[in-house]
């Protein structure tokens, strides 16, 4: 399915049709989380406080790491 970023009132976002919400039982209001992937895409999960807590530390793991997890990459 495409969709198109579109300016809402000062803001830009995606406008979901409303059988796609259906299918994915998505609720007007409801938050998510966005990961970012490999390649440029995005995944949006659906928000849980303890999930951004693990990402948080995640990041940290990653900053303090950097070189040494660039070295393992190779």
């Amino acid at each position: 399915m495409k969709l198109e970023v579109k300016r809402i009132g000062n803001s830009d976002g995606f406008i979901l049709p409303r059988e796609l919400m259906q299918r994915l039982d998505i609720k007007r209001g409801q938050e998510f989380h966005v990961v970012e992937l490999a390649g440029g895409g995005v995944q949006l999960l659906p928000y849980d406080p303890d999930f951004e807590d693990t990402m948080k530390v995640a990041d940290e793991v990653i900053d303090e790491y950097r070189d040494t997890l660039a070295a393992l990459a190779k």
